[in-house]
């Protein structure tokens, strides 16, 4: 049995026989990792958390290893995101991407990059006054989710011959990436995609998180970007996210 503390995120938490819950949490060691609270419903001034979704905080816990579920010791929260919880959008755009984390990513294995990428996430949203840029961060998330958990699109070149992509490129479902004209074929699950969406996505893959905040999405971009990411996630990993019928 090892003993492991860590940063972790809270994904979900549900409750446990009649004094304790189960959470499930994104760590910044070991990636997702789900732990039982032995009786902190009963007492919660037994932890400095309460398990809030999407909140930080630091866990110790004992590391089974004939179990799914470890049982943590101390669970303190660090950051708790008090402006996401003002606004009922911004709280629907943090479910969906813990949920796109907790239902895609494998259990226990470490991605400091996903945890990264959903910390950076959520206190965007948190910082986030405005209300309309909560699309872009959204997409700028789904982005970047793709190419660290290994599902990226291809979309540097034609998916099926490798060449450049020119003005009559679309996106195939089917394929996963850009199919340029000659290659298109009979392929029906094809999207339309104009250059601009095609450099917003390179361009947010690439950049660091912070770069891409910089980033201003036209209307027009905005809507291809949800129609080529959602189809594509819906098509490809087929899991039905479901806090993105609130937030689209």
């Amino acid at each position: 049995m090892a003993i492991i503390s860590t940063e972790a995120i809270v994904l979900r938490s549900i409750d446990h026989r009649e004094t304790s819950k189960i959470a499930f949490f994104f760590t910044r060691k070991n990636g997702k990792v789900t732990g039982v609270l032995k009786g902190i419903r009963k007492d919660p001034r037994k932890f400095g958390s309460g398990l809030e979704k999407f909140s930080v905080n630091d866990i110790v816990y004992y590391e089974y290893r004939n179990s799914d579920i470890h049982l943590v010791s101390a669970c303190d929260m660090k950051e708790f995101f008090g402006g996401i919880r003002q606004e009922s959008r911004r709280i629907t755009a943090a479910d969906y991407g813990a949920e796109l984390v907790n239902r895609i990513m494998p259990a226990e294995e470490p991605n400091p990059g996903v945890f990264t990428l959903l910390l950076d996430y959520l206190r965007a949203l948190d910082r986030e006054r405005s209300g309309h840029d909560i699309d872009r961060l959204v997409h700028m998330f789904q982005i970047k989710f793709l190419a660290l958990s290994g599902f990226r699109p291809h979309i540097d070149s034609c998916v099926i011959c490798g060449k450049g992509i020119g003005d009559r490129a679309r996106f195939s479902l089917r394929r996963g990436g850009l199919v340029c004209g000659p290659c298109q074929g009979r392929d029906t699950a094809l999207l339309p995609v104009s250059k601009g969406a095609i450099a917003t996505l390179l361009y947010v893959e690439k950049e660091p998180w912070s770069g891409c905040l910089k980033l201003r999405m036209p209307p027009s971009i905005r809507m291809e970007m949800r129609r080529i990411l959602n189809s594509f996630l819906l098509f490809h990993l087929e899991k039905n996210i479901r806090s993105a019928k609130y937030l689209f």
